[in-house]
């Protein structure tokens, strides 16, 4: 009787706790039982099967035969779509929870779902330097095989998950993207089957205007089924700086500084508040000295932006030699630091030791088990935003963030945009360094309102010819969205392809306003 006596004492004090913390607070703060007993194994074994899975398909050298045939039959679902009347419109039939955008699409109940199971690296030409994969070929995969080989991307966005298909159609930026561009800027090809179900390849010499106008489309000009990626020779380590750097204009002229300076390899700044903030550059490196080597990848280790952290505390800059591999998924077990949110131990020493191994757990898992109160309130008290903004505002920009949201840290990562066709360019006919703020987090500002404290966001963007990353939630209406964006060449392709029957604009797809 006592043990139930005792049962029952605990049942009442965690009932009153969450009287008294709310049930809100209690879903979202208490996460962490349900991820660390459920999503953190289950994440495990889902990483093992895809990485011993493209392995072998890479090994054995099926991948392209298997292509072709997968290629057939994403024609053959598109033309009996056409066939039956194409009353709806269709877009892919990959689940909404699988992608790395926090957003939830309805779309996929509503529209015809075209099966696309491509997800295997096709071939490594090292001649060409150029490597061909499927849409859903992730980063992790890239890495993993790149590297062992000796080569890499020179754009490499940092999480695992992300695909190929997800960083044409959407975006993609890395620490070398001041050197390089967007991820888009450095693939030469793209190969789609588009709304009559024929396919097509295009390059910047060859159907010209779809090769501009796919990057930021979002899957609405047609279905991407391969692309051809620029690689480069790949070194063992990344020689970094870290540099604590104290007060807001000078954090923003250092910043500018080392990002307009080619001979880094790669810039990344680290902002902790309006005025404290560590600048990072890395140059690759086939040599590294011993006492200076931190393989930050390894699993118990501390968090990247913990570790960096440590040089603004202790005010003291500091070399390190990271192995490159570790370098690209620096923000990867800490999903930046979102991770803090939801497991608030995570980087507890104890933790790492034990159970380290096992993080993160898959972005596409939390989406699917956080159900519809956990993701209208992380809606309304979180914010996850990446604002693109020409370095030449990034003192305003960092000003605004602090003022509308106040989330640190933010992520300042520097890139040159360049003066091509499309959604995105700059203003004038040139190259310009721009700027990918990124803030990801709880805001500290009272009485925060989601679509409100956005939209100022979004509005100061728009006056300074900025671009939001459309993984986002966006809240802009459709005027405001194509005043950010350059639909010239968009809407012209969508015109001519007879897209605007098959496929929803850009807008109604992931736009607040918009969505159903």
């Amino acid at each position: 009787m006592d043990p139930l006596l005792y049962l029952a004492g605990l049942v009442v004090l965690f009932l009153v706790w969450v009287k008294v913390k709310g049930l809100d607070y209690v879903i979202i703060h208490q996460r962490w039982i349900f991820v660390c007993l459920f999503l953190l194994p289950l994440s495990v074994i889902f990483d093992v099967y895809y990485y011993v899975r493209a392995w072998i398909i890479f090994k054995m050298c099926s991948a392209p035969k298997q292509h072709d045939q997968r290629v057939r039959d994403i024609q053959r679902q598109v033309r009996e779509w056409k066939k039956e009347g194409g009353k709806t419109y269709m877009c892919t039939g990959r689940p909404g929870w699988l992608t790395v955008s926090l957003r939830v699409g309805k779309y996929k109940k509503t529209h015809k779902n075209i099966m696309i199971n491509m997800m295997d690296i096709l071939e490594v030409d090292t001649k060409q330097q150029v490597v061909r994969v499927e849409p859903l070929v992730n980063m992790g995969q890239v890495t993993a095989l790149l590297n062992s080989i000796g080569w890499t991307l020179p754009v490499l966005p940092e999480l695992d998950d992300l695909t190929v298909g997800g960083l044409i159609m959407g975006t993609g930026i890395e620490s070398s993207s001041h050197i390089y561009g967007l991820f888009q800027h450095i693939c030469v090809a793209y190969e789609l089957v588009l709304a009559d179900g024929s396919l097509v390849r295009c390059t910047a010499t060859e159907n010209t205007d779809l090769f501009y106008a796919v990057p930021w489309s979002c899957g609405t000009l047609g279905f991407l089924v391969a692309a051809e990626i620029r690689i480069i020779p790949a070194r063992a380590w990344v020689k970094m700086k870290y540099e604590p750097v104290r007060g807001l204009e000078a954090i923003c002229q250092r910043f500018a500084q080392e990002s307009a300076n080619k001979d880094n390899h790669f810039v990344e700044g680290l902002q902790y508040s309006l005025d404290e903030a560590v600048i990072m550059t890395g140059v690759m490196t086939d040599e590294a000295e011993p006492d200076k080597i931190n393989r930050i990848g390894h699993h118990y280790k501390p968090w990247f932006f913990k570790h960096v952290e440590t040089f603004l505390t202790e005010n003291r800059s500091a070399v390190e030699y990271i192995p490159l591999r570790h370098y690209y998924h620096r923000h990867t077990r800490s999903i930046f630091w979102e991770l803090q949110d939801i497991i608030p131990f995570g980087n507890n020493p104890f933790f790492r030791y034990l159970f380290g191994w096992m993080v993160p757990p898959k972005i596409s898992l939390l989406k699917l088990t956080q159900g519809e109160t956990i993701r209208r309130l992380y809606e309304q008290h979180h914010v996850v935003q990446d604002m693109l903004v020409p370095m030449k505002h990034i003192q305003s920009a960092i000003s605004c963030f602090h003022n509308d949201i106040h989330v640190y840290p933010l992520w300042l990562c520097p890139f040159v945009l360049p003066s091509q066709p499309g959604m995105v360019h700059p203003k004038g006919d040139e190259d310009e360094l721009y700027v990918d703020i990124g803030a990801y987090g709880e805001p500290r500002v009272k009485h925060f309102q989601a679509r409100a404290s956005t939209r100022q966001l979004e509005k100061f963007v728009r006056d300074v010819h900025g671009f939001q990353m459309l993984y986002a939630d966006v809240y802009m209406d459709r005027h405001e969205f194509w005043d950010m964006f350059d639909g010239t060449l968009y809407h012209k392709l969508r015109e001519q392809l007879d897209c605007k029957a098959a496929f929803p604009e850009v807008y109604d797809k992931i736009c607040k306003s918009a969505r159903h």
